[in-house]
């Protein structure tokens, strides 16, 4: 395999640009050409690819976001879609194909493998929604942000007697406001997982301001659970505490990637391009017990083990 191709697709993370940089310069030093494809599948339908050189992959690896672009295309489910693209890298000659995003991203590169493009997915999502890995690009530097935003919010929540209702992002998966709950010191959770009960709340709310006589709390609920103007206006009515309300929307995504992500992002997006060179495809890389692994994409779709049992009698032991 001489001639591949990288995307970016569905929500952009910090660290994909890592992954591209990493990718870009394994191909290189490899005595292979390497395509950009913008805005993601989308670019891919459209014919939006150029050739990446060695200066395309400077001045990226500390950038927020991603340098390729990307979209949402459902349109892509459509085998006529799926045609299309694949025509486009048989014009410029490309074998294989690196697919950064979630796994409707994997979807759409397992459709492309099908049609005789080999494939490599590399899990990047701010939520670490992805079975298969432990972790994905991009959750720790949103981690990192939401705990800056909640550090700053606590000193006047002390000041106030203010209880601070946090909404994060994450609707289908909670591990963004777990691990937030977790180090950030929340007195409440709510997510999918957990579920939400008015009642409950209040009562932990009461335990913490009667018993515990804090002066402050801190709940953390993933997006869309629940009503956080109302849920604030409820606070101040039956608590001692003031409620208050704050979404942190899509400032979770931007910013300069954190170490962990730059590491994270660079190791997978080398190990991807290896992967092609080996004429391999449908596969994903994946972070296991701090290894990089390569797994089959359905494989790794359906393994649904995680560690959130253990973090979940963690939050409920420390609160």
């Amino acid at each position: 395999m001489r001639r591949i191709g990288i995307l970016t697709s569905g929500g952009d993370a910090p660290g994909m640009n890592a992954a591209i940089r990493a990718a870009i310069r394994t191909a290189l030093k490899n005595d292979m050409e390497i395509y950009g494809i913008y805005d993601g599948y989308k670019g891919l339908v459209d014919g939006d690819i150029h050739p990446l050189d060695y200066r395309d992959a400077s001045e990226i690896l500390t950038r927020g976001g991603t340098v390729l672009g990307s979209s949402r295309l459902p349109e892509f489910e459509q085998d006529v879609m799926q045609d299309l693209a694949v025509n486009q890298l048989k014009r410029w000659g490309i074998e294989g194909l690196i697919v950064i995003g979630g796994d409707g991203s994997y979807r759409g590169a397992q459709a492309l493998n099908r049609k005789g493009i080999k494939t490599v997915g590399i899990p990047g999502t701010i939520d670490n929604d992805i079975n298969g890995t432990q972790r994905t690009i991009g959750f720790s530097t949103a981690l990192n942000t939401i705990c800056e935003a909640v550090n700053k919010l606590r000193d006047t929540s002390y000041s106030h007697h203010r209880c601070f209702i946090v909404e994060v992002m994450g609707h289908h998966c909670g591990q963004l406001a777990l691990w937030s709950a977790i180090t950030c010191g929340a007195e409440v959770l709510i997510n999918q997982e957990i579920g939400y009960s008015e009642e409950r709340v209040m009562a932990q709310l009461a335990i913490h301001d009667h018993f515990r006589n804090k002066r402050h709390a801190l709940i953390i609920t993933a997006e869309n659970m629940i009503d956080i103007q109302a849920l604030a206006k409820k606070v101040s009515e039956e608590t001692n505490f003031s409620g208050r309300a704050i979404s942190l929307g899509h400032i979770q995504r931007g910013g300069s990637p954190t170490p962990e992500d730059r590491m994270l992002g660079s190791k997978m997006g080398k190990e991807a391009v290896e992967v092609l060179m080996r004429g391999e495809g449908a596969k994903c890389i994946c972070l296991i017990q701090d290894r990089i692994v390569v797994r089959d994409i359905d494989e790794a779709l359906a393994d649904t083990t995680r560690d959130d049992e253990e973090l979940y009698d963690l939050f409920n032991d420390l609160v």
